[in-house]
């Protein structure tokens, strides 16, 4: 049995109640849910020996893809999709952890640079060929051609959940 298949058990019902219910939206995005949750959970194992949870990893990875390794906060929070009160809390314990330093610019205090350390760097080159054969596994039962279409069907749906 899927693990999913109590979700759809019980959406079942929901429409038998509520004939109106939008089933195949709520399968969507209760699918999202559960994937989120397995991606999040496998990754948080993986990174745990490392001192990092799965949130900070993304922070990490955002700062590795960024020429010069530099991000101010709200850049930071856009690319990783968090929310800026989150985003103060994860960089602050990166910056804790030496994983990343946070600079104030010399005209303007509050403007803020947060750059990955040498440290985190290190890090992360430890901890990429364990992530890149998880991400390999999870997605591995899709044939080239179905990921691609699945990532174009997931933004377009992304499209319409960001509001206007």
């Amino acid at each position: 049995m899927s693990s999913f298949a109590p979700t759809e058990q019980r959406l079942a019902i929901t429409c038998r109640r509520y004939p109106q219910f939008p089933r195949d939206p709520a399968v969507l995005v209760r699918l999202v849910k559960h994937i989120y949750k397995r991606v999040h959970d496998e990754a948080n194992a993986l990174l745990k020996p490392f001192g990092i949870n799965h949130p900070e990893y993304n922070l990490l990875m955002m700062l590795y893809g960024t020429e010069g390794y530099t991000l101010n906060p709200s850049q930071l929070a856009d690319a990783a999709g968090e929310k800026s009160a989150n985003i103060t809390r994860l960089t602050n314990e990166l910056c804790d952890k030496g994983l990343i330093e946070r600079t104030a610019s010399d005209e303007d205090r509050r403007k803020v640079t947060l750059t990955l350390t040498a440290k985190g760097l290190t890090m992360i080159e430890s901890f990429l060929p364990g992530i890149c054969g998880l991400l390999e596994r999870q997605a591995g039962g899709l044939q080239p051609r179905e990921s691609a279409q699945l990532e174009r069907l997931l933004k377009k749906f992304l499209d319409h959940v960001d509001p206007a």
